[in-house]
């Protein structure tokens, strides 16, 4: 069933024009799905990417659940230190779950592998929150980060940092995050001069992918149509 879905998922990235696909396996699934064998998680992935999209950049990516103790995840990233096919590290899950700071050591050590940090924050938690996650796992990119256009000095201090926010616009609104498209928060973000990028969430929870997420903001004139283009070349860039 994993490897069904990560085959779909290639399908979906090659009929929608993805560049570039980042993606990966939560540390728990190394022992549930690939016994454990790190070598395997990887040439899975390398294989569905060159038999189904040789085409589509892949980036694999570590992901985290706040759930999880912090022990307990540092046990599993043992088998994931040291393989540079590996581009990111994610944190995701309830914001509540226990304070960000837990994850401090675990954000060091991955900077010194040289992962781009990112983590989840601000989808739910406030402008605060965002800043805070920033400052405190030095992150490079935010997943999600909406809640920092409630404030002017949120958005000043990512604009300052460079940190990049990846939007996920359709699941903020089916989830109530938001009330309707027009007005989602991306419209302040991008046109106060942040760096974001517009992305498609669980495609099975949400019916989406990405050219669905462009095409909704632009029916809802939230954004127009030359402004959408050029998150999309922003988005690209790391490519040329």
């Amino acid at each position: 069933m994993c490897k069904f879905l990560i085959e779909a998922t290639f399908a979906q990235a090659k009929h929608d024009g993805i560049a570039i696909l980042e993606i990966g396996e939560d540390v728990w699934g190394l022992n549930e799905f690939f016994h454990n064998d790190i070598v395997e998680l990887i040439e899975t992935f390398q294989e569905i990417n060159e038999r189904i999209a040789p085409e589509v950049c892949l980036r694999l990516q570590i992901g985290l659940s706040r759930h999880c103790p912090v022990d307990y995840l540092e046990g599993c990233l043992k088998h994931f230190w040291g393989y540079p096919e590996f581009y990111s590290i994610d944190l995701y899950g309830d914001e509540l779950a226990q304070p960000i700071e837990n994850f401090i050591p675990i954000y060091r050590r991955a900077k010194e592998e040289g992962l781009c940090l990112k983590a989840h924050i601000g989808e739910w938690g406030t402008a605060e929150d965002v800043v805070r996650g920033v400052e405190a796992l030095r992150l490079d990119e935010v997943q999600h980060g909406i809640a920092a256009a409630e404030s002017e000095e949120a958005i000043q201090f990512l604009k300052d940092r460079g940190i990049r926010l990846n939007l996920t616009p359709n699941s903020n609104l089916l989830l109530g995050r938001i009330k309707e498209m027009a007005h989602h928060p991306i419209r302040r973000l991008y046109r106060g001069g942040l760096d974001v990028t517009i992305n498609s969430d669980d495609v099975l929870i949400f019916d989406s992918d990405v050219s669905k997420e462009y095409i909704r903001l632009f029916e809802s004139g939230c954004l127009n149509a030359e402004e959408l283009n050029k998150i999309r070349l922003n988005g690209l860039r790391e490519m040329q």
